[in-house]
């Protein structure tokens, strides 16, 4: 989760996304996923545009969606570039040695002969990451492994693989136990019977382990890039999936298990739910969600009329305005998202240690109730839950806190800032007291004109 799939990430592309000509100082614009896309070991590449300061044009260029340091996977070509013949079939030789050691079919079928062995003859390999049957033993006799796995270990994968935790190209921070089991009763309790579950492997894994129960009727499909856990799922559980280019690995197949997946028979209600990793670009991981949503709105035509798919996207508050951008309908909840092993990411910590991740979602605020034993309260003002600390601002008609702590209004500005800043008369908007004021002739990043900033720039919103 946080998540279960690697991090194209905007900042830092520049050494990141490097071919034989390394672009130099200068702005980077994803233009998306173009028809004729050269693929490298993670799918089809993203098309971006390199921007030169002073320059309106900048020259583009396919990279790998998923990775973006190179050292990862370091495909990259410029757009208008000819690829040699001998280049092209290198490249296909490549992609096919980087695939996994077995298919997806092949890794049910080894869990098949696995779960026949005696306890004792149960071998994972933490070195390949890998479920070893007897046969293999002696292949990786020099490796460190783990005996005697039990059944409630290979219902627990997720705590069985080691995370990927390489914050440049996997982001793989999993779900502490009490944000997970408060984000099931919350789907349990809204009707879905249906959980697509994208990049939250611990989520899938509570479902799953949870499936037996009698009067447990919820399922859930993962899509995840980590193919680890095709070894423990088979494929109606589990696709392996990109979450940057909408790429299921699995091609038409896997595709039409999340079709099937989707299709609400007997009234059984789908909600996505997606902890994409927090470096991700916001437009790549849209793109993709909207793709999602489309197939599930072209299963049954005649229900849905102008609905969408109901969703939980938990991402940090600070991404709020990229996330409302492709997604106006999506507002953003208080709750608290914490992770068992990121080090500031954990509950119960206060002011600034708090975790920033929270749960934007399209579905109406007033139904997503928080427990008030870990001290939110409803607004009736807002009609939501909120925060304790988030107090209901007169002026600006609303509970503005995005961290937990109680805001303050600016007249001057116009609305709540952090109780930490001040109006700075220099910049003209409220800042840390000891914040170095913005040169007035400073000019963006991306198009190298003057009058706004990088995030604001005119050259990335139409893209």
């Amino acid at each position: 989760e946080g998540g279960g799939n690697m991090a194209a990430s905007g900042a830092g592309a520049p050494e990141g996304w490097c071919g034989p000509e390394r672009p130099g100082a200068g702005g980077l614009a994803l233009l998306g996923l173009a028809p004729s896309a050269p693929s490298c070991p993670h799918g089809p590449a993203l098309l971006f545009v390199k921007t030169s300061q002073g320059k309106e044009e900048g020259r583009r260029f396919y990279a790998c969606s998923a990775c973006r340091d190179r050292k990862d996977c370091n495909f990259f070509q410029w757009e208008d570039e000819k690829v040699s013949e001998t280049r092209l079939a290198a490249r296909e030789e490549y992609n096919r040695n980087h695939q996994p050691p077995f298919t997806h079919r092949q890794n049910v079928e080894r869990y098949k002969n696995f779960v026949l062995l005696p306890l004792s003859k149960r071998r994972f390999c933490q070195e390949c990451q890998q479920l070893l049957l007897p046969a293999e033993w002696e292949k990786h006799s020099d490796h460190q492994f783990l005996c005697d796995i039990s059944s409630a270990q290979l219902k627990s994968p997720s705590q069985l693989l080691y995370p990927l935790e390489n914050k440049k190209t996997n982001a793989q921070y999993l779900f502490a136990d009490r944000s997970c089991q408060f984000l099931l009763d919350l789907i349990i309790g809204l009707g879905f019977r249906r959980v697509l579950s994208v990049g939250t492997p611990r989520l899938h894994e509570m479902i799953q382990s949870k499936a037996s129960q009698e009067d447990f009727r919820v399922r859930s499909l993962l899509l995840d890039i980590d193919f680890r856990y095709s070894q423990f799922y088979t494929e109606d559980e589990f696709c392996h999936y990109n979450m940057f280019n909408h790429y299921f690995f699995g091609g038409e197949a896997a595709r039409e298990t999340c079709r099937k997946f989707l299709y609400q028979d007997s009234g059984e209600r789908v909600i996505m739910v997606t902890d994409p990793p927090f470096g991700g670009l916001v437009e790549a991981l849209a793109s993709s969600f909207k793709k999602l949503m489309a197939m599930w709105k072209d299963t049954e035509k005649e229900g849905h009329n102008n609905q969408e798919m109901p969703v939980f996207w938990i991402f940090p508050y600070f991404f709020e305005s990229r996330i409302l951008e492709f997604f106006p309908s999506f507002s953003m909840m208080d709750y608290q998202v914490d992770y068992d092993n990121h080090a500031l990411y954990k509950h119960g910590k206060t002011g600034r240690r708090q975790s920033p991740v929270r749960i934007f979602t399209n579905l109406t605020p007033s139904m997503i109730v928080l427990p008030v034993e870990e001290g939110y309260r409803f607004c009736t003002i807002c009609q939501r839950y909120v925060s304790s600390g988030n107090q209901h601002c007169e002026i600006c008609n609303s509970c503005t806190s995005k961290d937990g702590r109680r805001w303050k209004h600016c007249v001057l500005c116009k609305k709540c800032v952090k109780p930490s800043w001040f109006h700075c008369k220099n910049c003209n908007c409220c800042a840390l007291q000891n914040h170095t004021c913005e040169k007035t002739d400073a000019v963006c990043f991306v198009c190298g004109k003057a009058g706004h900033k990088r995030s604001t720039c005119p050259s990335l919103s139409h893209t």
